[in-house]
């Protein structure tokens, strides 16, 4: 099989603003839920906030910087909604904030870096929360209102645009679990009403830019799905498990990407059931007007996802309880997740590590929803403390890597980007500082932040160059990681000075 890439296939990295900008109140940014979350002592590890983060509201450049050295195609990045607009509405504007953001496009257009931007990554302000938050119908006018001021500001230079980040990380974990933001655990109605009303503003916006903005300036619009696969523990549960993946993408898909729009119906038909059950008179997932579901039909020019990670799940046994979804159960379909057994993990026991999923979620989406472009907009490997000899995290892209080069050559998959998880290290939410994800490593301990290239970084970077997977990078690594740990105890234990010596070891492999 050719190990080439082809040509149109783009390779980035991503952030989200809440993780890595601090000035958490700069030049009259307005509070979000994460802010306020952050600021309730032992709400999040070592009551860690992204008050400063990696500061890159200040040190932006670093951050183009490092994306540069690596020879990024593009940089996907998300807008701050309280930063441009302090109070969500159109009210206030901050003309720091637009700017803010404007040099950041400006200084990656300039080292030929493609901006990818994301509207919404959960920085829902706190005025709209207290009234609602996603559950409140009016916020798909209150969304499209920011989307429009944010196409107006840039869409003459960007012209990759998500909506939503994760949506059913802000509806169903919020919500079923009640530690993330806005911290409301209410698992019964929430997630669902919240689900429906987060469908209708990715298409808000997407209908914004389709109508006001395309004429003027060519661009594509997704949103940025999370996507766990989900295999069935034993043969028999093939259709449990059809019906859970309905669960976990086919209520963020399926009203976009389907011929007839609306909820999957073998999973709108278990919610009935379900609900009827639990003494309901109609289904707890609402149902979609015949204009609502035309309105949302076909609102995507590419698919974006998010992939971490596979589950089994099989039916929940007599007395057990079948967990939190999609963490631990369901108990909608009444079934229990379990991790792959052949899986590895990083740091994050929760997310095991099963590359092949990432290939069988892409030929599910196919086989349901025809051909479509495909973009992987956020893919990671969790490690913890200072660590730059990260081999694991480049076998990691590695692999990955393989499943989408046989996604596209094996089963003819148009995938159009490959987007690390994270560019530098960040405020990984409810693990503080704790966990990392960067290609760079951050020193949280240091005034300046500084910026420094892990293993995987230099990986990334010679991947990026060649363009294919039959190419030497990975066997320089196995090489350097073999001499370096044989060498390191001769040169001491300084941590530069290991760096210092796998680097050169790198470079004159």
């Amino acid at each position: 099989m050719d190990q080439k890439f082809p040509d149109s296939f783009k390779f980035g990295a991503a952030t989200a603003s809440y993780q890595i900008e601090g000035g958490w109140n700069a030049d009259g940014k307005g509070e979000h839920i994460w802010d306020r979350l952050s600021h309730t002592p032992g709400k999040i590890r070592d009551n860690a906030t992204g008050d400063i983060a990696a500061n890159s509201y200040e040190k932006w450049r670093e951050d183009v910087r490092v994306a540069s050295e690596m020879g990024l195609q593009f940089y996907r990045f998300s807008i701050s909604w309280p930063r441009i607009l302090p109070t969500g509405f159109p009210n206030k504007f901050s003309k720091a904030g637009a700017k803010y953001y404007s040099d950041l496009i400006d200084g990656l257009l300039a080292e030929g870096i493609e901006p990818v931007v994301t509207l919404f990554h959960w920085e829902l302000p706190v005025k709209m929360q207290d009234m609602g938050g996603w559950t409140n119908p009016l916020i798909v006018d209150w969304f499209g209102n920011y989307a429009r001021i944010v196409y107006s500001l840039y869409a003459d230079r960007v012209k990759t645009w998500l909506t939503i980040n994760e949506a059913n990380v802000v509806c169903d974990i919020a919500y079923n679990i009640g530690a993330y933001a806005p911290a409301i655990k209410e698992p019964d109605y929430a997630p669902y009403i919240c689900n429906k009303h987060i469908m209708l503003a990715h298409a808000r916006a997407y209908r914004i830019f389709d109508q006001e903005f395309r004429h003027k300036h060519s661009g594509r619009v997704s949103l940025a799905n999370n996507l766990m696969w989900i295999e069935p523990s034993s043969p028999k549960y093939e259709k449990l498990a059809e019906l859970a993946r309905e669960n976990m993408g086919g209520r963020y898909t399926h009203p976009i990407l389907s011929k007839n729009g609306g909820w999957p119906p073998a999973y709108e038909k278990a919610m009935l059931k379900y609900s009827l059950e639990q003494g309901e008179t109609e289904s707890r997932l609402p149902h979609f007007t015949k204009e609502e579901q035309e309105y949302v039909k076909g609102t995507a020019d590419f698919y974006g996802f998010n992939y971490y990670t596979t589950n089994m799940i099989r039916p929940a046994k007599p007395g057990e309880h079948p967990g939190q979804w999609f963490v631990s159960g369901t108990t909608e379909l009444n079934a229990v997740l379990e991790q792959p057994p052949n899986a590895y993990y990083g740091a994050l026991k929760g997310l095991p590590v099963y590359p092949e999923g990432l290939r069988k979620q892409m030929v599910w989406l196919k086989e349901q929803y025809g051909d479509i472009d495909m973009m992987i907009t956020e893919c990671g490997y969790s490690s913890i403390g200072y660590q730059l000899d990260d081999y694991e995290r480049s076998d990691f892209f590695h692999e990955h890597l393989e499943q989408i080069l046989l996604s596209i050559k094996l089963d003819n998959i148009s995938v159009i980007g490959f987007t690390v998880w994270s560019l530098i290290d960040n405020f990984e939410w409810l693990n503080g500082y704790y966990i990392k994800f960067g290609l760079y490593e951050v020193d949280f301990e240091d005034p300046e932040r500084k910026r420094t290239p892990r293993a995987s970084a230099l990986y990334y970077e010679c991947m990026i160059k060649s363009r294919s997977l039959n190419n030497s990078c990975l066997d320089q690594f196995v090489v350097a990681k073999q001499q370096f740990r044989s060498s390191a105890i001769n040169i001491g234990n300084s941590r530069e000075l290991l760096f210092i010596y796998f680097l050169l070891k790198f470079i004159l492999s």
